[in-house]
């Protein structure tokens, strides 16, 4: 029998394994998604939402071998806008094996309790902005770049440990080469005629600093009431995510809605899939990763649906018609055949949206486990 140990992340050297452990791990597995390692240490050390947040890191070593790995986590700003006491887990693999699981569990478990935590829930990040949602169905499918990829038996082991759903978020593909219904063209029509609604370009929101600003802060605002364990950005977090992101946003895929004053009513985000690129990648943007990348950032084939939303004004005013149409329109052009939607909360009405297209089925599963710490 393996004699485990487990050691806290706190040399480069560690961190290195840490970050390398899941390419190992899933090196065999064809669906797995490499996540680029630069991305991942800027995310371990120098994010702003670090400014805030506890985080230790853990490895479980068989030997010199790594065998598993875990964040803990707490958000003080999620604790206090939701009255709770909660630690959470993310970054969290492992070898098949319960004993290595139940070490990293109980590991960031005490580490928890001594900071005062009376729960523990994940896998999680920081904020809302982070992969999150343990796969539990659709282990076939290649996953979006943003989501987290695991072998069946994580989901056995964290509930033989007393983890409990707490949530569950689905997503769905859908053939992007099927138009919406005449139906739903109608009501945009109407729409844009009653209150004076456009479709804008995002091309050239980029180029206007305050533009861009005031894109993120509505952003802010329209998740903040509608999302499950939503948690405000900062100042910091929000020129962080217009930063990483707007390189990939193009206005051949996205789209925005703005009312007659030119402010912003809706907005859907969608992206070419870059998961096949980052295969091949293999986590390093050197000696050719880069190319893999840049290659599927202008393949059309499958997209993902980052993000689609309304502002607070325009919420159940039926104003996602219109960038629905538009998008659907503009996938059409780029030679689109997939779409695959991010995450959405099950108890959201929001996911009904795609029960209006036929072609369409469950993609993916995803799973938030809590439970209390003892």
């Amino acid at each position: 029998m393996s004699e485990y140990k487990v050691v806290e992340v706190t040399t480069r050297g560690d961190l290195n394994r840490f970050i390398q452990f899941p390419d190992d791990l899933y090196k065999d597995c064809p669906q797995y998604v490499p996540a680029l390692h630069i991305d991942q240490r800027r995310s371990l050390t120098k994010v702003s939402t670090l400014k805030y947040c506890k985080r230790k890191m853990w490895l479980v070593l068989d030997g010199k071998k790594v065998v598993g790995r875990i964040c803990g986590m707490i958000n003080p700003r999620y604790n206090e806008r939701f009255n709770t006491k909660r630690a959470r887990f993310g970054w969290f693999d492992m070898i098949e094996d319960f004993e290595v699981a139940k070490l990293l569990i109980s590991t960031a478990e005490q580490w928890a309790k001594s900071e005062g935590m009376t729960e523990i829930h994940g896998p999680l990040y920081y904020n809302t902005l982070g992969k999150q949602g343990m796969l539990i169905e659709g282990f076939e499918n290649i996953p979006p770049f943003n989501c987290i990829y695991n072998f069946p038996y994580y989901k056995d082991f964290v509930e033989k440990l007393g983890f409990q759903k707490e949530c569950d978020w689905i997503q769905y593909k859908m053939a992007s080469t099927e138009k919406p219904a005449e139906k739903m063209y109608r009501i945009a029509n109407m729409l844009k005629t009653r209150y004076n609604l456009h479709t804008g370009d995002i091309d050239k929101l980029k180029k206007d600093p305050a533009m861009v600003d005031k894109f993120f802060k509505t952003y802010n605002e329209s998740f903040a009431d509608t999302v499950y364990n939503f948690i405000p950005f900062t100042e910091e977090e929000i020129k962080e995510e217009a930063a990483s992101m707007l390189g990939f946003v193009s206005s051949k895929t996205c789209t925005i809605v703005l009312d007659e004053n030119n402010d912003l009513a809706g907005f859907g985000i969608t992206l070419p899939s870059i998961s096949k690129g980052l295969q091949k990648a293999k986590g390093h943007l050197f000696p050719f990763g880069w190319f893999h990348i840049l290659k599927a950032m202008h393949t059309y084939e499958t997209v993902d649906l980052m993000l689609n939303g309304a502002t607070p004004k325009w919420q159940n005013t039926g104003v996602s018609a219109i960038f629905h149409c538009d998008m659907f329109d503009k996938l059409a052009k780029v030679g689109s055949k997939w779409a695959i939607a991010n995450p959405q909360i099950e108890t959201n009405g929001a996911v009904n949206v795609w029960d209006k297209y036929s072609n369409t089925e469950l993609y993916m599963r995803r799973r938030c486990y809590i439970k209390p710490i003892e």
